[in-house]
This record gives structure tokens, C-alpha cells and sequence, in this order.
């Protein structure tokens, strides 16, 4: 038979574009966002560090179990609603921390920036792109991956200028006004929810009238409950959420950490910038890796990576050794990005990509919600972090253990046994006709 053609005008980059801009605006929702704010909020009402991770840890947690419903609601509604409601919620919830007088409003606004920014703004994304990619899936991901990066990059050293400018509350408002005039109105008129009601297939496939048969248009894909019965299911749940766990912990205390090290709040910002930095290439060659090395492989030199950025942080005592930790940091987040991003698509296919996700995505964020409250407690406790990190080198190990088991499952339809290509080589489209 024919094969299909494909437009001149790929409209998979217009989403991958939004896709990118969607995990940007998820910044204000973001660890590496909120850091900046903690020691304000400790210096004006004398909370203690333990109790203002207590109550993001909570918060994110609660946040956490949400993100399964986000998750199926994007299934049943389209990525371009959501993403203008969740949008518009953010901006919300932003104005909503610039008024935060109490534990109670702490943990409200901690609740809703992280359930909308961290958790649903960057599941709009990671379910958008599998819709339109499939054997370029992995470089479709890396390169809005950048969006990311980028928003990683700059809010930071944004927040640090804000703040300095402005104050921390008028930040909280301007960060709110930012979303909802720069990225509401692009999520509306540009997000198509996928190829298909565009008369496309993924990787620019055209849709030829009468002439596609039923069955060839069936991608292999699991429904959750199928995939709960799967070993993989179950590791790739612990992968996502060790993370979560570490990076988390570290981004909310590296201000802290580097203080008792005699480095600077601006040191600290800078490091936060440099490992979104040196993500940027980290991401376009993992991308490319994705295509020949299987992503269990991958996923276990991401834990790898963590374990020696935690011992390489212990050792930091000047500028320099705080460069050469951001740098492999870095590394390591950059991978972890992509890997995490293409392995629930590529192992249970794209129709429940949506549900499946949101079950990943709450993985992360419980793992996010449990990163900062133990280290917040040992530098309470102890009056420094030296213990604390060596307990956190425990989790990466078990990850890359998690990682390695993961195989990819087999799933038996009508008698005829077919597997995800986990491995991310091209291969043919099995929505395309020969």
C-alpha cells in the first residue's frame, strides 16, 4: 500500500513551542522558585525552617494525590482546555501568596502552586507531545525540555531581583500577571489536543479519506489498570519518585546548605541557573541517546549522577567546588528530564498517556513533598546537613536497582504478543500504512 504523506508544515512544532512554554510558566509552582522565598518568609514571621517545610511538604503532598484527576480530566477535556484553566488558576494562586499572613495561607498557597504549576502545568506537556511524536518522540521532548530549563534559568535570579526591587509580596503579583498575559492566550488559540483532529498522524502523517483500515490506526497502548498489573509499572513509580526526593530537598536547603558553607544567596541562584545551564545541551544529546540505548540504561545513570552530586555538595567549601557540583548536577537533572518524560509513553503507548502521567506525575510530587521536611528537621536537630546527606545517598541506590529490573512488559492482544518499543530506535510507525 501507499504510505502516507506528510504536510510541508509540520504543525507538531507549533505544540512542541507550547509544550516548552508550558513547563517555563510552571516556575511560580516550582522548587527552584520557591526557594527564594523561604528565608523571607522565616525572616518576617520567625517561623522556624523545620515548620516552613513541613508545611510545603504537606502541601505538595496533598498536591500529589490530585494530580491522578488532573490527569484523567486532560484525557477527557484536551490538553488546550486544561492548559487555559490551569493557567488562569496559577495566576490566581500567585495573588493569592502575595497576601499569606498566617501557617494556614502558607500552606493554601504552597497547596495550589504546586498542584497547578509544578504538578499540572508540567503534565500538560509531558501528555501534549507523545500525542503528536512517536519515533522522534525522545528529541520532540528534549527540545521543549528547553522551556524548562529556561524556567529553571531565570526564576530564580528573577525572584532574587523581584524581591530586591519590590518586595516579596508585589513579586507574587507580577509572577501571576506574567502567566496569565503571556501564556493563557497562546494555550487557547494555538494548542491542538492532537493530530488527529487536525486530519494528521503522529510524526506528520496525513489521514487519507476511506482508505486508512480500522485496524492499522491501533497503537499498542495500556489502560492504567493493565499497567498496574505490570512489574515495570511499579519501578518506573519509584524511579519517578526518588527525584522528586532528592533534587527537591536540595533546591528548597541549597540556599541554607550554602550558607553554612560561607556562600552567598547570590551563589546560591547562580547555581540554581548554572545546572538549568548545562541541562540545556544534556537534553538535546539525551534525546538522541534515547534513539539507541535503552531508557532503563539511562534511567539508571541518572540515580548515578545524583549520588555524586550529593557527595560532591558535602565537599563544597568555595566557589569553585560549588561550580563543579552545579555542573553534575546538572547533568544529571538534564537527563533525568527527558528519560522520565519519554518512558511512560514509550513503555504503555499514548492513548491513556494522560491517566498514566498523572499517576507519574504524582509520584513526583509526593517525592517532592517528602525531599525538604527531613532536611529541614536535621538542621534543626543536628545544626547542619553533613548526616542528612549521607542518609539521602540511600535513595539514588535504590533507584538505579529500580531501573535496572524495569524491563519493559509484553502485552498479550488477541493472541499475538507485542511490546512497546522501549528502546526509542526508529522504528515504523504503526499508525502509518505501507
Amino acid at each position: 500500500m501507499k504510505q502516507l504523506t506528510g504536510n510541508a508544515f509540520h504543525y507538531g512544532w507549533v505544540i512542541i513551542a507550547i509544550a516548552a512554554l508550558s513547563q517555563f510558566f510552571s516556575g511560580p509552582g516550582q522548587t527552584y522558585s520557591n526557594s527564594i522565598f523561604i528565608d523571607y518568609y522565616i525572616e518576617e514571621f520567625g517561623w522556624s525552617r523545620s515548620t516552613v517545610s513541613g508545611i510545603y511538604s504537606a502541601a505538595t503532598l496533598t498536591a500529589g494525590f490530585m494530580l491522578f484527576f488532573v490527569g484523567r480530566l486532560i484525557d477527557r477535556n484536551g490538553s488546550r482546555k486544561m492548559a487555559v484553566t490551569v493557567s488562569i488558576a496559577l495566576a490566581v494562586a500567585c495573588f493569592f501568596n502575595s497576601f499569606v499572613t498566617s501557617l494556614v495561607m502558607l500552606f493554601i498557597g504552597f497547596f495550589f502552586i504546586r498542584l497547578l504549576g509544578q504538578g499540572s502545568m508540567a503534565l500538560i506537556s509531558s501528555s501534549l507531545i507523545p500525542q503528536w511524536f512517536v519515533k522522534k518522540r525522545g528529541r520532540a521532548i528534549s527540545i521543549a525540555a528547553i522551556g524548562g530549563l529556561v524556567s529553571s534559568a531565570a526564576f530564580p535570579l528573577l525572584n532574587v531581583w523581584l524581591i530586591e526591587a519590590f518586595g516579596w509580596r508585589s513579586s507574587w503579583l507580577i509572577l501571576g500577571a506574567i502567566i496569565v498575559v503571556c501564556f493563557t492566550p497562546l494555550a487557547l488559540f494555538l494548542i491542538q489536543n492532537s493530530p488527529e483532529e487536525m486530519g494528521l498522524l503522529p510524526d506528520n502523517g496525513e489521514i487519507l479519506k476511506n482508505k486508512l483500515p480500522k485496524k492499522e490506526a491501533v497503537e499498542v497502548s495500556w489502560a492504567v489498570k493493565e499497567a498496574s498489573k505490570t512489574r515495570a509499572f511499579w519501578l518506573l513509580l519509584l524511579c519517578a519518585a526518588i527525584p522528586g526526593i532528592v533534587n527537591t530537598g536540595l533546591t528548597f536547603h541549597l540556599v541554607s546548605i550554602f550558607a553554612e558553607k560561607s556562600l552567598s544567596l547570590e551563589t546560591a541562584a547562580g547555581i540554581l541557573s548554572l545546572t538549568a545551564l548545562i541541562g540545556l545541551p544534556i537534553t538535546f544529546i539525551t534525546g538522541i541517546l534515547l534513539e539507541k540505548v535503552k531508557v532503563q540504561y539511562m534511567l539508571a545513570v541518572v540515580f548515578a549522577g545524583e549520588l555524586f552530586s550529593i557527595l560532591l555538595l558535602q565537599k563544597v567549601d568555595v566557589f569553585a567546588g560549588a561550580v563543579i557540583f552545579g555542573l553534575v548536577w546538572g547533568i544529571s537533572m538534564g537527563i533525568e528530564r527527558i528519560v522520565m518524560a519519554v518512558v511512560w509513553p514509550n513503555y504503555f503507548g499514548r492513548k491513556h498517556i494522560g491517566s498514566l502521567s498523572g499517576i507519574a506525575m504524582a509520584m513526583v510530587v509526593t517525592g517532592s513533598a517528602l525531599g525538604p521536611l527531613p532536611l529541614g528537621i536535621a538542621f534543626d536537630f543536628f545544626g547542619g546537613y553533613v548526616e542528612i546527606l549521607w542518609i539521602l545517598m540511600i535513595f539514588p541506590a535504590f533507584g538505579m536497582l529500580a531501573a535496572l529490573l524495569a524491563h519493559p512488559p509484553v502485552k498479550q492482544d488477541e493472541g499475538i504478543q507485542k511490546r512497546v518499543d522501549h528502546t526509542n530506535r526508529p522504528a515504523k510507525n504503526p499508525l502509518l500504512m505501507e
